[in-house]
């Protein structure tokens, strides 16, 4: 999972959308949530958080236990029915943002920097700018 070009596949007809191809395999959770995440990228702050809990659900080095709840909080992302819909304007994703963030509470230490790195590549998302001093 460390090449960009092992990982990242186009979406055909999608112009210049990318799926990583662990996210091909589970195509269930993928249909929902990758178009979900790069469509609303720009409007989530947290959208680049979900992605990286994603990868590193799919990554086997993740503890089976990290894995469930990164996974759980995927997937809360993606229901069309949770606790206040989405639709909802500027309460929407407060749900999912609350759940994602309990969920990065507990497992966060899963989430590594090549998780991070995949995300914001999948997003289209700069590498942090790193402070000299």
């Amino acid at each position: 999972m460390s090449d960009a070009t092992e990982i990242i596949n186009t979406v055909k007809g999608q112009g210049d959308v990318y799926l990583p191809k662990t996210i091909q395999r589970n195509e269930r959770l993928a249909r929902g949530l990758v178009p979900k995440l790069v469509r609303l990228a720009g409007k989530l702050p947290f959208a680049d958080d979900l992605a990286a809990a994603y990868y590193a659900a799919r990554d086997p080095l993740t503890p089976v236990k990290a894995k469930a709840v990164l996974f759980g909080a995927a997937a809360y992302f993606v229901m069309p029915a949770d606790l206040v819909p989405d639709v909802v304007v500027g309460l929407g994703f407060t749900d999912d943002a609350t759940v994602l963030a309990t969920a990065l509470s507990v497992v966060g230490m899963h989430v590594k920097d090549r998780h991070r790195a995949m995300a914001r590549r999948l997003l289209g998302l700069p590498e942090p700018v790193k402070d000299p001093g």
